[in-house]
């Protein structure tokens, strides 16, 4: 397994992945912000980044991540997003493999924290977050603007 950053050419086969990612959570959002997010990806100046996991040249897991100021410390700390593994991938290393990216991408970049929020029924996923980070004890309150 390798993980690598995404290239413009991995277009077609990054889709499904985050088509799958959309899926789990029961959400569909729309092509116009796909195609935002896919640009977003791609451009240097932007803070957002997805890297992905390819085995035998087929994408098979990606993580996207965005960097973003704070408050408390003079490094900017690092959003992982988004993290999908194919299911019959999973519990074969990708999901950790991605996330070491990010830390080691993170610690490259000067970050002091990287920091992710799940469901809480994703239990499956909450076995690996929990040998590999911190919980932090904080619920998330949020209010969807019109």
């Amino acid at each position: 397994m390798q993980i690598r950053m995404v290239t413009s050419q991995d277009f077609d086969q990054w889709l499904p992945l985050w088509k799958g990612y959309q899926t789990f959570y029961k959400v569909d959002l729309a092509d116009e912000v796909t195609q935002q997010t896919w640009q977003r990806f791609l451009d240097p100046a932007e803070p957002m980044h997805c890297a992905v996991a390819e085995v035998n040249g087929e994408l098979v897991g990606m993580v996207h991540y965005i960097y973003h100021r704070s408050c408390w410390t003079m490094g900017d700390y690092c959003y992982l997003q988004d993290l999908f593994a194919v299911p019959q991938q999973r519990g074969k290393g990708v999901g950790r493999a991605l996330i070491e990216h990010v830390y080691a991408a993170s610690k490259a970049a000067g970050a002091a924290r990287v920091w992710w929020l799940t469901h809480e029924t994703n239990e499956e996923a909450m076995k690996l977050y929990d040998r590999i980070a911190d919980k932090s004890g904080f619920i998330q309150y949020r209010k969807v603007l019109p």
